[in-house]
């Protein structure tokens, strides 16, 4: 059973400008160890790093930040961290509403150049790895509304936002990993999704509001807000192994309702495990935040174990 958390080494998946736009690593070192020891403390398995311009890769230095992590370095981290019982899983964020990390080739997006770049990150990334059992490739809010503070918005829709995912994915796979998505396309194009999607490819599903409404009448063509929670059924009903993820971002109540309501609805055979996501770097500004997300997995856990509905 997959206990994760998401961590940030790279942080530029958010905006493509200053002041958010980080020209050098944001990342406190002391930190990140304090969080992945009470990780394991506290019965977590899994910590998704996401990766982004926080290496300087030996296949593409030019995208990295200033005091970027060497390969060696990261190398000597998946160490520690194995040695805690944590298994490091590699992210990129290959959505191009997320992808400023990518420098010069997030405006490259589909070409040639682009696929050659994507293709030596996710091959070096699994070789430091020593090929990870999953490779999350991101790929969520690629829309007009979520880039409207973006200095430049890309979309890719329709079969080729489809080529895309698919090339990254046999990247993925021919590295040895299985993929993993974010699944809120779903939302907007649920007939398209649940057709198309391969089986293959592990699904993250996110929803960040405390309450988890009933359906009342049919499933609305395209979810709001309010409803992302149903796409958790949507998958399930469709067949596809999950890790429903919850975050802090509106409150830590979140990740324990989210285990609740997906024990509740989901066939257990298919859940591979739950995501906690804090959004925050990993600065000591946001420590509160990031141990109270700990401990929100830690009380789900412990009811999940129990056979027990959670108290977070």
């Amino acid at each position: 059973m997959i206990w994760a958390n998401l961590l940030h080494l790279s942080v530029n998946m958010w905006l493509d400008t200053p002041p958010r736009f980080a020209e050098e690593l944001r990342f406190d070192e002391p930190l990140w160890n304090e969080l992945t020891e009470r990780m394991a403390e506290t019965g977590f398995t899994m910590v998704i790093i996401d990766l982004g311009d926080g290496v300087l890769w030996d296949s593409h230095p030019e995208i990295a930040v200033r005091n970027a992590w060497t390969p060696d370095r990261l190398a000597e981290e998946l160490v520690r961290l194995r040695g805690l019982g944590l298994e490091a899983i590699p992210k990129f964020n290959f959505s191009a509403g997320h992808d400023a990390w990518l420098k010069e080739y997030s405006r490259q997006v589909s070409t040639p150049v682009y696929y050659e770049v994507c293709r030596d990150l996710i091959n070096e990334a699994a070789a430091i790895f020593q090929t990870p059992r999953f490779f999350h490739i991101g790929m969520d809010e690629e829309t007009a509304s979520d880039q409207r503070r973006l200095q430049i918005a890309v979309m890719r829709q329709h079969d080729l936002w489809w080529h895309d995912l698919e090339l990254l994915a046999g990247c993925v796979e021919a590295a040895g990993c299985r993929p993993w998505v974010w699944s809120d396309p779903a939302w907007r194009h649920p007939e398209d999704y649940f057709t198309r999607m391969p089986k293959s490819i592990l699904q993250s599903n996110w929803y960040y509001q405390l309450e988890f409404p009933e359906l009342e009448g049919p499933r609305p063509r395209v979810l709001g807000p309010g409803e992302y929670h149903l796409t958790y059924r949507d998958l399930d009903d469709h067949g596809f192994e999950q890790v429903p993820t919850g975050s802090t971002w509106t409150g830590v109540e979140n990740f324990g309702r989210t285990v609740d309501y997906c024990r509740k609805y989901l066939d257990p055979d298919r859940i591979l495990g739950f995501m906690q996501t804090p959004w925050k770097m990993t600065e000591l500004g946001h420590r509160d935040i990031h141990l109270s997300a700990i401990e929100a997995v830690r009380q789900a856990k412990e009811a999940w174990d129990s056979g027990r509905p959670c108290n977070v």
